[in-house]
């Protein structure tokens, strides 16, 4: 989560810009280094993974469709329960190791993984580790820092994080291209990055332990999450997460479309994490101007114009490179913009429970949608079922704008008796 002074109540940012900031914590550079590794890791295997199964074991797009789906869907199994573990326990560090351990471990058992139920279950480990791990790692951020400067913090967090993403690709494809159809080559190499990523929290990253505060009673956690302020904006992403696919049916249709060779499969990738990079900051700035669910919406818009051009029967790398762009730019205008849109619709100190809430909705209908559009692949075609995609997302483009019309000039909530410097200590 994104929080800058402005979120705090009573808070003067004039003040706060007028005073000298902390640097970024030493442990929030740490844990950046860790999701760098990490993602290095799991974007390699990502990258390779669609051409892996469809190509090399000849498995079909239905079944990458499953598998993809898990890939989106399996981590809100386990997500809410990371964080509450990391909180019950006092011990966030040792709960997101646990996660970033199993994930790590996934990538080893890729390499007798050759039929769908093994790969199946290697992939939904790596996912509930990433489930697992994700709320202790972003509570140890918010315990290092400043709480002035607790969005800088997550933003250096997340560039290291997005670094490692667009590199993977580049190294899984470097080991492909010196060694075609060494697919083995890059699980090792990606299992290896695993284990330096779980060496740098281990070691070097504190055992910080969080301030016992008082329990947050359970029915107010459901009054919340189920109340009206936070009602419309979890169907909006629920009906918008149902037809938003995974980036790997996108690149499979460029690559059928256009017949490059598969080492050059995970360059794709890399394209849209650049794109991503870009365009980030100037959208997130564009949607504390023009409201966040506008800025969320749009974003959706990009994303459907990317799968009429992945579906055009037109190819060349003009075309592939407007897809990849379109893509990062709907992650740019998405990734974190739901999660504050939704953070200031729910109590402070219900805040976690509220985007944790938003992303279960979302990963689990992405996951339905993945499932399904893999089964249109089967029936229809790869052209016809992107644009019948495109169609339907249309369709919730429009629903989900009436859901969300009127929500950014809603009030933020506020908790009664919480004071900002109550909200900051937590």
């Amino acid at each position: 989560m994104y929080v800058s002074v402005r979120d705090r109540p009573g808070a003067d940012p004039a003040g706060e810009r007028g005073s000298r900031l902390p640097r970024v914590g030493a442990t929030v550079v740490l844990l950046g280094v860790v999701s760098l590794l990490t993602d290095v890791s799991s974007e390699m295997v990502a990258a390779v993974l669609p051409v892996y199964l469809t190509a090399e074991l000849g498995l079909g797009v239905l079944a990458y469709g499953l598998v993809d789906g898990l890939y989106q869907g399996a981590s809100a199994l386990v997500r809410i329960l990371g964080g509450y573990v990391g909180d019950r326990s006092d011990r966030p560090k040792w709960v997101a190791t646990a996660g970033y351990v199993l994930s790590a471990a996934s990538r080893l058992a890729m390499l007798p993984a050759h039929g769908l139920g093994a790969v199946t279950a290697v992939v939904t480990a790596d996912r509930l580790g990433k489930g697992l791990r994700t709320a202790p790692r972003d509570a140890l951020i918010a315990d290092a820092s400043d709480p002035r400067t607790l969005g800088r913090s997550f933003g250096v967090h997340r560039t290291l994080d997005t670094i490692g993403a667009a590199a993977g690709p580049l190294v899984a494809f470097s080991l492909l291209w010196f060694l075609p159809g060494g697919y083995s080559a890059v699980f090792v190499a990606s299992f290896a990055f695993a284990v330096l990523g779980v060496a740098v929290m281990v070691l070097f990253v504190p055992d910080r332990r969080r301030r016992p505060t008082a329990a947050l009673p359970v029915r107010r956690v459901l009054r919340e999450l189920t109340g009206p302020r936070l009602r419309r904006p979890l169907i909006a992403a629920g009906v918008l997460g149902v037809f938003t696919i995974g980036d790997g049916f996108v690149y499979l249709s460029l690559q059928d479309r256009d017949q490059f060779a598969a080492s050059y499969f995970p360059l794709l990738f890399v394209g849209t994490n650049v794109a991503y990079l870009a365009l980030a900051i100037p959208l997130g700035r564009l949607a504390d101007r023009v409201g966040r669910s506008r800025v969320f919406v749009g974003g959706h818009l990009a994303l459907l114009v990317a799968y009429l051009v992945a579906a055009a029967p037109l190819g060349g790398l003009g075309v592939t490179a407007t897809a990849l762009v379109l893509l990062g730019t709907f992650y740019a205008a998405t990734d974190g913009v739901l999660a504050a849109l939704v953070s200031r619709r729910v109590a402070s100190d219900a805040r976690g429970s509220g985007i944790a809430a938003a992303q279960t909705v979302v990963v689990i209908a992405r996951f339905a949608g993945a499932l399904a559009f893999g089964s249109l692949w089967q029936l229809l075609g790869r052209q016809a079922a992107l644009c019948l995609l495109a169609g339907l997302l249309m369709t919730g483009v429009v629903m989900a704008a009436l859901l969300l019309s009127g929500q950014d000039r809603l009030d933020p909530v506020a908790v009664p008796g919480v004071d900002a410097a109550a909200e900051d200590q937590r």
